[in-house]
């Protein structure tokens, strides 16, 4: 109420305009094409993301511009190099990184704020992609992320060769397309929630990802949970919850 009465107050001394006490009352940015949550982080924990896909390079300048006035990072999930020329060329203080076709902008350095890592376990080089959506998407929920790639199971023995770092993760995304076997083996080799990410890759019968993904839903190992398709967005987000709420609970003890 008194944050209330405070915006009533600027409107009446002429501070602030209608327009703008509307907008701090209902948390929302209305742009005509897109109505901006501002609110998001104090519900959830982390602020609105942009997902690009289907967006105008206008467009999604016009949201970043708005976003960047009231978070402390704003995040653009599928962005094409069409789109990333225009965003940085009118705000060239936003970072793209193309292999995960994400655009950050951060007022601080994004940086790990809490002990332990994500590990990022990708079949092959082929989901080098969606690896690395994921990862930066750790990064920005405040985590380390490691990527260990290419440790499908067809050389089975390059997975062990990383098993003791794998093992001391908070949380571990996996990565995989083909048959998407790869979910299941590390799940029944550590302790500690597996986010399995099917991905598109592999041949015909792979049906675009359709099949790595009904058999992480059908794994056999225990402690996996499924998004979907080439989702490393979601996986990545998944992560870096579990990861927060592991250091709490380890600084509340």
């Amino acid at each position: 109420m008194a944050e209330l009465k405070d915006i009533l107050e600027r409107v009446r001394s002429g501070s602030l305009s209608v327009e703008q006490a509307e907008e701090q009352v209902w948390a929302v940015s209305n742009l005509g094409f897109a109505n901006l949550d501002l609110d998001r982080e104090k519900r959830t924990g982390f602020p609105e993301v942009i997902f690009a896909a289907g967006k105008s390079e206008q467009q999604l300048v016009a949201i970043f511009e708005r976003l960047m006035e009231h978070q402390s990072i704003v995040l653009a999930t599928r962005v094409s190099p069409e789109q990333a020329e225009v965003l940085t060329q009118r705000l060239p203080m936003v970072e793209y990184h193309a292999d995960a076709r994400m655009a950050i902008w951060s007022d601080r350095p994004l940086e790990s704020v809490s002990p332990g890592y994500v590990s990022v376990v990708a079949a092959g080089t082929s989901d080098w992609a969606v690896a690395q959506e994921a990862a930066w998407t750790i990064r920005c929920l405040g985590a380390e992320a490691r990527v260990i790639a290419d440790v499908g199971v067809a050389g089975i023995h390059r997975l062990f060769q990383r098993l003791d770092e794998i093992r001391g993760s908070t949380a571990i995304v996996c990565v995989a397309g083909m048959e998407g076997a790869l979910a299941s083996v590390v799940a029944g080799l550590v302790d500690v929630p597996v986010i399995a990410v099917p991905t598109s890759v592999g041949y015909g019968a792979n049906f675009h990802g359709l099949a790595a993904l009904l058999s992480m839903l059908n794994a056999c190992a225990t402690g996996v949970a499924v998004v979907n398709i080439d989702n490393g967005f979601g996986a990545g987000y998944m992560a870096g919850m579990i990861h927060r709420q592991s250091a709490r609970a380890a600084h509340s003890d």
